[in-house]
């Protein structure tokens, strides 16, 4: 789940979780192996849901799939309540960014490219993930988007190990996404995730000289999570004060893993194929 910068310290309001400490946490081993449960329930949730997603159905059928699995793991939706929010996944088509709003008169199409955001809270620590999801048959424009989405997360994530750093990542989402001649959104960032959904530091898509270029250490749990539109780069707010759309209607993918940081490289700990 992305989150406005305003928003990325405070801690979840529906969740029993220790004050947030300043600075980067590095996990121990216990704390890996629950985020590895956590990562595991999210990533189960959405495999579920790439197979059974079909026109016809609406986001909030997605959503309280989500949240009944959720909870049959011993887990609760990280996203339900958080800051207000109402559902359990953010569920946002076609020109939507992210932060859609699950709905039952929202009804999922043929060719629409559908963004499908979940988290789970599970034994004190978060897992947070999101795919994008062709709905049937969608145009070659669509499809090379959420290729080329896809393709630009797992450039990111090749650049994880201990001893790089966060520009490393950045900067190969980045240059991937510009040589396909798509757009990077830069109003919504990755982030540390743990103890509390989104935690220092801010996990950027592009470069920049705003933030400290944090040198990557093991333990370090991220939420990597490219955007792309196919056009402008730029969004807006719906009224609703949540949704994030693009402001020339143009298509928006997204994809994200939680990411462990090794002594060697990293481990995903929201691999859908591990379930």
């Amino acid at each position: 789940m992305n989150i406005l910068s305003n928003l990325l310290s405070q801690p979840a309001q529906n969740k029993p979780q220790k004050k947030q400490r300043r600075g980067i946490e590095i996990k121990s081993p216990r704390e890996i192996e629950i985020m590895r449960q956590s990562g595991k329930i999210v990533a189960t949730v959405l495999k579920e849901i790439s197979e059974l997603v079909k026109p016809g159905m609406t986001t909030a059928d997605l959503d309280a799939h989500a949240e009944r699995r959720i909870r049959e793991m011993d887990a609760t939706p990280s996203f339900k309540g958080y800051h207000g929010f109402p559902g359990s996944i953010c569920s946002s088509i076609n020109n939507e960014v992210v932060h859609g709003i699950p709905n039952a008169k929202k009804v999922i199409r043929p060719g629409d490219v559908l963004k499908v955001d979940t988290g789970a809270y599970y034994q004190g620590f978060h897992g947070d993930s999101c795919i994008t999801i062709a709905v049937g048959e969608v145009t070659p424009e669509a499809a090379r988007l959420i290729r080329v989405a896809e393709e630009a997360l797992f450039k990111g994530i090749e650049q994880v190990k201990a001893g790089n750093c966060l520009m490393d990542i950045a900067g190969a989402i980045e240059d991937h996404v510009k040589a396909n001649k798509f757009s990077v959104v830069q109003d919504f960032t990755g982030h540390g995730v743990g103890r509390n959904l989104h935690e220092e530091p801010s996990v950027f898509n592009f470069r920049t000289r705003e933030m400290p270029n944090v040198k990557l250490r093991a333990g370090m749990t991220l939420a990597i999570e490219p955007i792309l539109n196919a056009g402008s780069k730029y969004t807006r707010t719906l009224s609703d004060r949540w949704t994030a759309v693009t402001v020339d209607n143009s298509l928006s993918a997204q994809f994200e893993h939680t990411v462990l940081v090794t002594e060697t490289g990293y481990e995903i700990l929201t691999d859908r194929s591990k379930v």
